[in-house]
């Protein structure tokens, strides 16, 4: 991953094997104007921040970005829900309800939110459409990521993944329900679970992720294994600070 010059928002490219006309990023916490506990690029609209605030750093995200539009901002719920633009007409007078979104059209820009959950981005081979997915463990274990690997149409040897920064196991302690949850899906999801001397378990979302998409035969899957947890002069955590901004993930085809 390699950060953009340090006197423009602060933002990650990702490194993948990504078809020439994919574009996209992952925002870190620097670069804007939001006061704490927001600083400073905080780009939710729904944490508390002050409106104006939050359109300017949405502004500097997209200025550095050079994006083609406005990003199709999404009201997430931790759901499955895949969002389908292309369908839809060009103007929302709301945010739309989902956790994930595909496209098909050049210069359409899809985004989620995060501060610990997962973002991941999925790209055709062919470059015919792309898509973005917000998996905390609720949504991943509901199944967002088959839900949106189905929405690209293609079996999952033909797509390419990556995963973005998003809490680490070691700072991701969760009950017995949520390891019930998933290994009750797939047995080897306890791979994923490690318990704890409370009796509790510390959970790896990301390797969750990485066996849903094996499952799914996405075998070319890359990302950035940062833990936002742990680092909190770049990233947002909400598990960490609870009052706290957020991140965003944005995928896009050159138009």
């Amino acid at each position: 991953m390699n950060a953009l010059r340090h006197d423009a928002p602060a933002l990650l490219r990702p490194e993948w094997p990504a078809p020439a006309a994919v574009r996209a990023a992952f925002t870190l916490r620097s670069g804007g104007v939001s006061a704490a506990p927001f600083g400073s690029l905080n780009l939710g609209t729904h944490v508390g921040d002050a409106a104006p605030a939050v359109a300017e750093n949405r502004r500097r995200v997209a200025a550095a970005l050079s994006l083609p539009g406005e990003p199709l901002w999404l009201a997430q719920q931790h759901g499955i829900t895949v969002v389908k633009p292309d369908q839809q007409p060009a103007y929302w007078p709301d945010a739309p309800v989902g956790d994930a979104a595909v496209t098909q059209r050049p210069g359409q820009v899809l985004a989620v939110l995060v501060a610990d959950c997962l973002p991941v981005l999925l790209a055709r081979r062919d470059g015919a459409a792309v898509a973005v997915a917000h998996a905390g463990w609720r949504g991943l274990a509901g199944g967002v990521i088959e839900a949106t690997i189905d929405a690209l149409g293609v079996p999952g040897e033909e797509l390419v993944a990556w995963l973005g920064p998003a809490i680490g196991a070691a700072h991701f302690e969760v009950g017995e329900e949520v390891r019930v949850e998933f290994c009750r899906h797939d047995p080897q999801a306890a791979a994923a679970f490690e318990r704890n001397a409370r009796g509790r378990w510390q959970c790896d979302l990301a390797l969750l992720a990485r066996q849903r998409l094996a499952a799914r035969r996405v075998h070319s899957v890359h990302g950035d294994a940062r833990c936002t947890y742990a680092d909190a002069a770049a990233f947002y955590s909400y598990r960490r600070d609870g009052a706290t901004g957020r991140m965003a993930a944005l995928i896009w085809l050159a138009a």
